[in-house]
């Protein structure tokens, strides 16, 4: 490669198998386009409107932060579970850019790498979708997002929308692990950047963490209010944040979701919301046009039942991939 990163894994064609059919545009294995992150350097890669997945294999923030770890399988186990989905078609083309993978614990390292392949997906036109891997995904697909924008819009504010049980504002005491990555992002980009959380659970957060979301402006909605009765309420919340801001980072952590639906996540919930819930308002906040790139993290294959999960975060990639900007 151009780009000598600590470790880049290429995309793998044997990820990506479905059944076999007449048709050549039937499922997602047969439509996915695999290509080596060196095109951002070789210059063969053309501005066409396109999505992107890229992996985030990592899950070093979750072992510091003492959780159970596994989530470093997540991205290929994805990409098995989406190639197998229908395709239904899109005026832009979905791209697999392999993974950014952490070697020898070496998270901040692979936070940079990442940072720097979503600048340049950005700059390139493409709509990234980063599959985790630990939370502490955050700190690097921000990172990227913010260094693309210095160059093109330097005033532009950043809202973020984190599906999440946790608030992630730990301070870093030692070092950073999944648990502090939108503390960190406050800390160091607060003129610019504001942070709105949905599925917060109060048994999951301490009081200190709630003194911390207050003091850093931080609105949220607990998991007892999404529900059906409250998502006009909840949009409404979600509408003035929004129009707050020039671009939107949404993130996705899998345990917001009840372990009914998502068992296999690093730190499961029973009192979590429902996906009917969660497609609603992420399809209202994707009309709005301001979401410039998703991620989801915390999805644990180690732990799942019946690729319960796996097929669960497939399914949220398809939807953003269908209704993306």
């Amino acid at each position: 490669m151009s780009k000598n990163y600590q470790q880049y894994r290429t995309p793998n064609a044997s990820n990506w198998e479905g059944r076999a059919t007449e048709h050549t545009d039937a499922y997602w294995y047969q439509v996915i386009q695999l290509m080596d992150a060196a095109c951002f350097w070789e210059g063969n890669f053309s501005n066409k409107p396109s999505v992107g997945l890229l992996g985030y294999a990592c899950d070093e923030g979750v072992r510091r932060n003492l959780g159970r770890v596994g989530a470093v399988d997540a991205p290929i186990k994805v990409r098995e579970r989406l190639g197998k989905l229908a395709y239904h078609g899109s005026a832009q083309q979905p791209i697999d850019f392999g993974d950014v993978c952490c070697v020898a614990g070496d998270m901040e390292g692979c936070q940079q790498d990442l940072a720097e392949i979503v600048t340049l997906m950005l700059s390139r036109s493409i709509s990234p979708i980063v599959i985790g891997g630990g939370h502490d995904i955050a700190y690097g697909h921000f990172l990227g997002i913010n260094n693309f924008l210095k160059t093109k819009q330097p005033d532009a504010t950043i809202g973020i929308i984190n599906f999440d049980a946790h608030f992630d504002l730990r301070p870093v005491e030692q070092q950073p692990n999944s648990g502090t990555p939108f503390n960190q992002i406050l800390s160091e980009f607060k003129q610019h950047v504001n942070y709105f959380a949905i599925g917060i659970q109060q048994s999951s957060n301490t009081k200190k963490l709630f003194e911390i979301a207050k003091n850093n402006g931080v609105g949220f909605v607990l998991n007892y209010d999404c529900n059906k009765n409250q998502t006009s309420a909840i949009k409404e919340q979600l509408s003035g944040f929004v129009s707050q801001h020039d671009y939107i980072y949404l993130t996705i952590d899998m345990d917001v979701f009840s372990s009914a639906f998502a068992p296999g996540v690093s730190a499961p919930s029973a009192l979590g919301i429902d996906p009917f819930f969660f497609f609603e308002v992420l399809q209202f906040l994707l009309t709005t046009k301001k979401v410039i790139s998703c991620d989801i993290a915390e999805f644990n294959p180690t732990y799942d039942i019946d690729n319960t999960t796996a097929n669960l975060v497939a399914r949220i990639v398809d939807f953003l991939f269908l209704n993306y900007r």
